[in-house]
């Protein structure tokens, strides 16, 4: 009886939660306009929304669900992956932010990042923008599926339902908001899911901390069962750490984090921006790790049982806390799902509708029929990502970080060199692109094996090169250096 009372108050939490994230979905529905208010909010955002926006969207499940249960089977040694982190997103808004924000505003009035490179290059045959749009599809249409398995777990942890029932219910949340709000509504919403994950990342370790007598005695215990879960340098070898600090050059290739910066309503902005942005992932990432070694010590001191280590953030939250304020930490977890999620199907949907249908099959469609392509997009994309999902024994880590290195390597390099690289072609983009996300296949499936190291590493080395090369070895179309100069007056 009480297992059904505390599912019961935990629910109640739940819906109400996905109630309000549903209203500011519908809310936003009616300032829809255009393609722009659509997939940009207009750039009309202040720095504390865009800067907590960029993080919820970049901070799925993982961060409350594959961190946390990484930390809890290998130890510390599994943090080297949250300082690459924090160094690549805090270089991202540093170097990136406002030169990108110039240039998709002033130089040319860029809505994608598809978009972007084309105009940045000249590629008047849109290869650019084709090869952009597949990659983003494939690999978004993981990294979303990512999201609905972490979803899934949620809700089988924590209502005892079937993993269908479960997956099903969160893929209709998460897919609704973002078909009927937009970028405003995913971003607002962003916001309202980020203060919501800080606020549980630094609750859940400080009750922990008091239920298992304070830090000393907590890592006590970790010291005792399994030693080198405090060393962030035995059992891991070289290749190891530089595997997980490479996680860092991700973010330069992010398309759902990089267009907040393209949305952000002035370049004035951006520091402030940046200091909340970076702020806030720290404290995050800190909370999550600290969640993973205090479970360790948590579960073996009071002898649990958890068969599934990315659940170690649930089992505490339902153990420690009333079932009413159990819900809203549990609703910190839907928050991280949905804020990723519903940003990579805005993305997917303003590349299948602004990118292929719009620019190359038909460039004087209207804005509703685009906007109307944008949403049916939203649901293809979702449609696929639930059907790779179906697999409960999927791994969320995993999933997020081949997506991850798919990303950074062929758009990383890319991005970096276009916006600081004069004489980059568009021949030698084009290269980068093809290398970056073909070695990440490749190593994942076929040398990873043979050589363990983070396939975004080789993939981001391949593109960089192939795009020297190849730019030393082709001209730069006319019009493209003026309009780098241009964006360099601007800064």
């Amino acid at each position: 009886m009480e297992t059904v009372q505390i599912n019961t108050q935990i629910a109640i939490m739940f819906i109400a939660y996905s109630a309000l994230m549903l209203f500011i979905g519908f809310y936003f529905y009616r300032q829809n306009k255009s393609t722009e208010d659509y997939f940009l909010g207009g750039r009309s955002l202040g720095p504390v929304v865009s800067a907590l926006s960029a993080g919820a969207s970049d901070m799925s499940a993982w961060l409350l669900m594959g961190l946390p249960g990484a930390l809890y089977v290998s130890g510390l040694v599994d943090s080297y992956i949250a300082i690459g982190l924090s160094i690549g997103a805090c270089l991202n808004w540093l170097f990136v932010a406002k030169r990108l924000r110039i240039y998709t505003s002033v130089v040319a009035d860029s809505i994608t990042i598809p978009d972007y490179f084309e105009t940045r290059f000249s590629d008047d045959k849109h290869i650019l923008r084709i090869i952009c749009a597949i990659v983003i599809l494939i690999f978004f249409t993981f990294y979303v599926s990512s999201g609905l398995v972490g979803g899934a777990k949620l809700f089988e942890s924590t209502f005892g339902i079937e993993y269908e029932y479960a997956l099903t219910t969160g893929t209709l949340i998460i897919v609704a908001y973002t078909f009927f709000g937009g970028y405003k509504a995913v971003c607002w919403t962003d916001m309202i899911q980020g203060l919501l994950m800080l606020s549980a990342l630094i609750i859940v370790p400080i009750v922990m901390l008091i239920h298992l007598g304070g830090l000393e005695e907590a890592l006590s215990v970790v010291q005792e069962i399994k030693p080198n879960a405090l060393s962030m340098g035995e059992g891991i070898s070289f290749l190891a750490i530089i595997s997980a600090l490479a996680w860092g050059l991700g973010y330069f290739g992010q398309p759902h984090i990089l267009v907040r910066f393209m949305s952000i309503r002035s370049t004035k902005e951006i520091p402030t921006a940046t200091f909340i942005g970076i702020s806030w992932m720290i404290l995050c990432l800190i909370g999550s790790c600290s969640i993973g070694i205090l479970g360790l010590a948590y579960v073996n001191k009071f002898n649990l049982s958890l068969q599934d280590p990315e659940k170690i953030f649930i089992v505490m939250s339902q153990l420690l806390f009333n079932p009413w304020i159990a819900g809203i930490l549990l609703s910190a977890i839907l928050a991280a799902i949905m804020s990723t999620a519903s940003s990579q199907l805005l993305v997917s949907s303003s590349t299948l509708a602004e990118d292929f249908y719009k620019k190359i099959f038909k460039e004087d469609a209207s804005n509703e029929t685009v906007l109307n392509l944008g949403k049916i997009g939203v649901l293809l994309v979702a449609m696929i990502a639930f059907l790779i999902s179906t697999d409960k024994n999927s791994s969320v880590l995993s999933i997020v970080s081949y997506a991850w290195a798919g990303f950074g390597a062929s758009f990383g390099s890319v991005m970096l060199f276009s916006l600081f690289w004069a004489r980059m072609t568009r021949i030698g983009a084009i290269g980068g692109m093809i290398a970056g996300s073909v070695v990440v296949v490749v190593w994942k499936n076929f040398i990873y094996q043979y050589m363990p190291v983070y396939e975004i590493l080789p993939g981001f080395i391949a593109a960089s090169l192939a795009i020297i090369i190849l730019s030393l070895a082709t001209t730069v179309r006319p019009g493209t250096k003026a309009a780098y100069e241009k964006m360099l007056k601007e800064l």
